[in-house]
């Protein structure tokens, strides 16, 4: 059952209101998992500032750790929206699929990416050494594994938020893994 609304502009703080207008004009709609946030005075600006921080993952890279984590989370806000985002990246349907599984065959680089983007959120950070072993072996850095351990952290209360709240999916709505993939 849902229990919580998704604000509006009108029932949000000042300092909300105002991110509320740039995700408007950036986005064209403020997504309703971020107004959510809005709930509380500082959540939105803060998560919003950890989202959009500076980090060694180009965004193709962190939509791969995106789809993995909110994937091992079964949140289908998240994956509804980086469904949509990683296809404004470049990644068909196939690769969405693919990368939601936490593998990438099509790609050395990102199957690396993302079998540890699933192993450390499905381990819940006790990543296996072998998983970080072949990551740094596909070339990746420890800066990486830094930045990737930050994004997990940040899907993670996106996850979270969602499947504490359940406030409506305003994305096209991902299928369910199985039901795609059969």
């Amino acid at each position: 059952m849902n229990t919580f609304n998704v604000p509006t502009r009108e029932e949000v703080t000042d300092s909300n209101k105002a991110i509320f207008d740039n995700l408007e004009k950036a986005v064209g709609f403020v997504p309703n998992l971020f107004a959510t946030y809005a709930h509380s005075e500082n959540a939105l600006g803060n998560y919003l500032e950890l989202s959009n921080a500076k980090t060694s993952l180009k965004a193709k890279e962190k939509e791969v750790v995106n789809l993995a984590v909110s994937q091992v989370n079964n949140c289908v806000y998240c994956l509804s929206a980086h469904t949509a985002i990683g296809k404004m990246n470049g990644f068909n349907d196939e690769q969405i699929l693919e990368l939601r599984s936490g593998k990438a065959s099509f790609d050395d680089k990102l199957d690396a990416l993302a079998r540890l983007a699933k192993n450390m959120t499905e381990n819940r950070g006790a990543t296996e050494p072998a998983v970080v072993a072949n990551f740094l072996n596909a070339g990746w850095t420890k800066e990486n594994l830094i930045d990737t351990i930050v994004l997990v952290g940040d899907k993670t209360i996106s996850n979270y938020l969602h499947k504490t709240t359940n406030v409506p999916v305003d994305f096209p709505v991902a299928q369910p893994l199985e039901a795609a993939t059969v």
